[in-house]
């Protein structure tokens, strides 16, 4: 009974907390943005609207990674991805978020442009309201992720199917994110970053939990393996989820008193919500070592969920009331950047200058520790694993974070040159040592396939496998991507627009990385990927890379017109120098694309030449053992066809 009063209060908090925010608030907020009120009934239907869409993308995303990670069933029982209550939760609530989100489009433009329903009927009113709406373009992709989750969720048959509805889901929740209240201000790009990494560890976490409450509420019993993979979600994620808050509430407040705000209050609120699914979480883990947690579960379970629902409550009224970090005096670059560049980039400053990365180092922490621990289980199993591939694996994820967060990654945002030194390093100089690391070989080594449930080993399997990632290791396929990163990028209005946004820089950034890694794993990786390719293939795509990266060089170069122009003026950094900046980048892409794609095709030798040699020493070996009997065998039957042929005789006119 108190499960199902926590899950009824619940929704009830959800729809109303944000909407008595919205009636009480009014017309406030829109006077310090600088808007018209378009009437409490759009202001009101937004945010009721909005909290829907804000529990429906929990709860959705909670039932994806139950039904990919947590389901207690064989690996030859879960692909098929057989019916379930999680499968059935995971249904209704991405169709919630799907038709949340569709209503959420037209309620956003007539919010942002402060129209009410009744002037809409006004002749010119529509034209208008599309026109100066703002925010459209992230509500449509949020819808559209939605609905793919939707999709996959009603028509998936296989375990890798749902993989895709898991990345549209990840994109539907981050779009809001990084175009929301962490978009703009002094220090945005630290705010940003933690942000996004906040939302990829809380909605896994806190949705599993939601689910695992309303299948509890159906009378579902809940396997031990279920448990313990959650709560191993839990000692990781929610560390990450209190640093990542602290961060972006220390951005959100901009210095000022915590309590002075309506914004304060409700970030203590989500405090709250968070220290009530630690607690619970706790007292799990203690219960269940001392065998006492089926007595408690519901009870715990309730507990979980009530700070779940204050959580998802509180997130979705912040969307309501703009943050003091809004009215902070802002200068251009502070603005486009989130920090200023005062000083021309020298030697030194690049070097001594550093401007921390958080996305990128959070990314190169958990990857070297995911890494060194499997290394560490490989050998306590008494395997060995090579020093070398670990270190090109951490050397790798050191220069990812390194080049993003050094002074080479403060100076990309305003000089072309410099983020062309980034680009390629991104792009070529970390991907060859990471592909060089053999990570998905090392984790499959680390985990064991066959057990009573699927497993690590079984999703790696799987994933390989799979036709999407079949046709991204296609080497046409990587060969195109690599190369089009290139001419597609610059020579388009794609960077000048992502120039513009802090989301923008990381999501080339991530781009670069990760098709750099497609590309090289082909080539010199050590992983066995989907579709492995014979040394003169790989020696082949590794050489035709080469004219395509002159050619840009040479086109940056020798250009009349300035790239991203418009985005650099209007920094109006006193010490830019547009022509030569370029100058720079078209020189790094030439020798950036030359110097590396001669290592990698050395690298490629070697690597051919001790595969003969191993080849060869193997051959030597069955031979020497005795079991190759090929060439003795193959004089035998010369041996047999010489006498047959003695024995019969010549062949005479009478025989034909």
């Amino acid at each position: 009974m108190a499960l199902q009063a926590v899950c009824t209060l619940g929704l009830v908090l959800v729809l109303v907390f944000p909407a008595a925010l919205a009636l009480y608030v009014g017309e406030v907020p829109y006077q310090e943005l600088i808007r018209p009120y378009p009437g409490a009934g759009v202001s009101v239907t937004t945010t009721v609207l909005q909290s829907i869409a804000e529990v429906s993308s929990v709860v959705s995303i909670g039932a994806l990674v139950h039904v990919l990670f947590l389901r207690p069933l064989s690996g030859r029982k879960a692909f098929p991805v057989p019916a379930g209550t999680d499968l059935s939760i995971l249904r209704w609530a991405s169709a919630a978020w799907a038709l949340s989100t569709f209503a959420l489009v037209p309620m956003t433009a007539l919010d942002t442009s402060g129209v009410s329903l009744a002037q809409l009927g006004q002749p010119g009113m529509a034209a208008y309201v599309i026109d100066a709406a703002s925010n459209l373009w992230p509500t449509i992709i949020r819808f559209a992720g939605a609905a793919i989750v939707a999709l996959t969720a009603r028509v998936a048959s296989r375990w890798t199917t749902l993989l895709i509805g898991l990345w549209a889901g990840g994109i539907a929740v981050l779009t809001p994110i990084v175009v929301g209240q962490v978009l703009v201000g002094p220090d945005h790009d630290l705010g940003g970053d933690m942000a996004m990494v906040q939302a990829v560890v809380a909605y896994p976490l806190f949705g599993v939990l939601v689910v695992l409450g309303l299948r509890a509420l159906i009378g579902d019993d809940i396997a031990n393996v279920t448990w313990r993979r959650w709560l191993r979600m839990a000692v990781v994620a929610l560390p990450v989820i209190v640093v990542s808050d602290a961060v972006v509430t220390w951005f959100k407040l901009a210095g000022g008193p915590l309590l002075s705000t309506i914004t304060g209050w409700l970030i203590l609120a989500r405090w709250v919500a968070l220290a009530i699914v630690a607690a619970a979480t706790v007292a799990v883990i203690v219960l269940r070592r001392r065998r006492q947690f089926a007595a408690a579960e519901s009870s715990l379970l309730a507990l979980a969920a009530l700070g779940v629902f204050i959580w998802v409550a509180v997130t979705a009224a912040m969307w309501r009331e703009p943050p003091p970090q809004y009215f902070v005096p802002t200068s251009i670059n502070e603005i486009f950047l989130g920090f200023d560049t005062p000083i021309a980039p020298t030697l030194s400053n690049v070097f001594t200058t550093w401007r921390t990365n958080l996305l990128f180092v959070t990314l190169a922490v958990v990857g070297i520790a995911v890494y060194l621990y499997a290394v560490r289980v490989v050998r306590q199993r008494g395997d060995t694993w090579s020093n070398g591939r670990t270190a090109a694996w951490i050397i790798g994820w050191i220069v990812a974070a390194g080049v993003t967060s050094s002074g080479l990654g403060f100076y990309s945002a305003p000089h072309f040159g410099i983020h062309m030194i980034v680009h390629m390093s991104l792009s070529m100089l970390a991907p060859v040592l990471l592909s060089l690391g053999g990570v998905l070989t090392l984790l499959l080594r680390a985990s064991r396939a066959g057990g009573p449930v699927a497993s690590l080993h079984e999703w790696i399997s799987w994933v390989l496998a799979w036709r999407v990632s079949k046709a991204l290791f296609n080497p046409l396929v990587a060969f195109v991507l690599f190369i089009s990163s290139y001419y597609g990028l610059y020579f388009t209005g794609l960077f000048e627009h992502l120039m513009r946004y802090h989301w923008g820089h990381q999501l080339m950034n991530v781009h670069f990385l990760v098709v750099g890694y497609i590309y090289y794993s082909l080539i010199i990786g050590v992983d066995r990927g989907p579709r492995p390719l014979p040394h003169i293939a790989k020696l082949g795509m590794a050489m035709a890379a080469m004219p395509f990266h002159a050619f840009f060089g040479v086109i940056l170069m020798n250009g009349r017109t300035v790239i991203a122009d418009s985005y650099y003026r209007m920094l109006d950094i006193p010490w830019a120098d547009l022509p030569a900046a370029q100058e720079l980048g078209g020189g790094v892409a030439w020798a950036g694309g030359e110097i590396p794609s001669l290592l990698v095709i050395v690298a490629l030798g070697i690597q051919w030449a001790r595969q003969d040699n191993k080849e060869a020493r193997r051959r030597d070996r069955h031979m020497d053992s005795g079991r190759d009997n090929e060439y003795e065998e193959y004089n035998e039957m010369l041996k047999a066809l010489s006498e047959r042929s003695a024995a019969t005789g010549p062949r005479t006119g009478d025989d034909r």
